[in-house]
């Protein structure tokens, strides 16, 4: 299922290039960049991971250790290319405090409140090699514009009010981005993300991360990552890996290990997530008649009425349902009180099967055909080897019988010619 789903979704990046939405759930998890990808309209995507981090004493005040949740929701509503996302952490996390005594304190709540949009700016196209079959180096070799990125902005807010006061830089605070992903093969990208945070604080920061993530099946993906966050006061760097499974077109399960290195000492998280989304998404296509031309909606027609049928019409649409097909309306003739009903159907059109499902079903058709093709063979090639054997199993029979009857006779004629060499023994004697 997996793999239909998979070859459906390059089947349709190489005719709709501009498209963002995919048949298979496009996650940033586990990794923390973020791909210059949005969900497509009409999706709704949560992304969730838990996790637990340990990080020894560094400096005056830091976090030691903390555990909670992240949330990711995101979601387009008028562009294809553009995505609304909210991320928040909840978090139960230890203050250590380090000068003459150490100490520390704990607290549940806000970590992180940002909310944010992305717009991708320019997606590259490039050739598709696999229909290349005159020259096997052109086939296989590199394509050098899959150097080009693409590549994505972001801009956002975070919301320091609603924070732990460690974690609070201020009120409202910009935070911009620039979002990059190289694509080097199906199975192999490179995302690499720039921020500038906490823009007019006291506490700016820049931002990166590279991650790369390769495919190893249609279900199983690892990836390796380098964040780095560089403040006023202190820098922190982390490397990460981890694995990521589809279990289906909607669901993803991930687990990662991170290594933390903050000032002078280094610590680790672990982290586990699930992804799904709620597709709702649908393609935008206009209506085209044989000739190419826009399907115009078909006009009401109208009658010549008396009164009284207006009457009668008006109080029978207000029982009527609003996607009824039918209209009937009833006139009435004085001259033979007779009563005409005129029935209006729209016209109904089938609409043509799209080209990919037509593929689906004759590669259905010819697998099923094979299969019995196969099935057949295999039969009949059982049949042939049950009859070789047997007849195999009879000659060698055969031969035996006559070599046995070959042992008898020789014996008989040995025993013959010692009778034959007794009775010539007595004369003599």
């Amino acid at each position: 299922m997996i793999k239909r789903l998979l070859i459906l979704y390059t089947f349709c990046s190489s005719l709709f290039i501009k498209a963002q939405y995919t048949s298979v759930i496009n996650s940033n998890t586990p990794g923390l960049s973020e791909s210059p990808y949005s969900v497509g309209s009409g999706v709704y995507q949560l992304e969730s991971t838990f996790f637990y981090k340990n990080v020894p004493y560094s400096k005056i005040f830091n976090e030691t250790q903390a555990y909670g949740t992240n949330l990711l929701f995101r979601s387009s509503f008028f562009l294809e290319r553009l995505e609304f996302n909210l991320n928040t952490t909840i978090s139960n996390h230890k203050i250590g405090f380090k000068n003459v005594f150490i100490s520390s304190y704990n607290s549940t709540n806000f970590t992180r409140l940002t909310l944010g949009a992305k717009y991708m700016l320019y997606a590259p196209k490039y050739d598709d090699k696999s229909k290349e079959m005159r020259s096997w180096r052109t086939r296989y070799s590199f394509d050098w514009k899959r150097l080009i990125p693409h590549v994505g902005i972001y801009a956002g807010g975070n919301f320091g009010s609603f924070l732990d006061d460690f974690y609070s830089k201020g009120g409202i605070s910009p935070r911009v981005g620039i979002l990059l992903q190289n694509e080097f093969s199906d199975q192999l990208n490179i995302i690499s993300n720039f921020y500038y945070n906490n823009i007019g604080t006291n506490f700016p920061e820049y931002y990166y991360v590279f991650t790369g993530t390769y495919n190893f099946s249609n279900h199983w993906s690892g990836f390796a990552e380098l964040e780095g966050i560089l403040e006023k006061y202190q820098n922190k760097f982390s490397i990460g890996t981890g694995l990521a499974y589809l279990h289906n077109e909607n669901l993803q399960f991930n687990a990662s290990v991170r290594r933390n290195f903050e000032g002078s000492g280094f610590g680790f998280t672990s982290a586990f997530g699930v992804s799904f989304r709620l597709d709702n998404h649908r393609d935008k296509y206009t209506e085209l008649d044989e000739f190419g031309q826009k399907l115009q909606k078909d006009k009401p027609i109208k009658y010549n009425s008396g009164f009284f049928t207006k009457i009668f019409d008006s109080l029978s649409k207000l029982f009527k349902k609003k996607n009824k097909r039918e209209q009937k309306v009833n006139l009435d003739i004085s001259r033979n009180n007779a009563s005409i009903e005129v029935r209006k159907e729209k016209p109904r059109r089938q609409r043509q099967e799209s080209l990919i499902s037509e593929i689906s079903k004759e590669d259905e058709k010819q697998k099923k055909k094979t299969a019995k093709e196969e099935k057949k063979a295999s039969k009949k090639e059982e049949k042939e080897l049950k009859k070789e054997a047997k007849k195999k199993e009879k000659e060698a029979k055969r031969k035996l019988k006559e070599q046995l009857k070959l042992e008898k006779d020789l014996k008989k004629v040995e025993e013959e010619l010692k009778k034959e060499e007794k009775e010539n023994k007595k004369p003599d004697q």
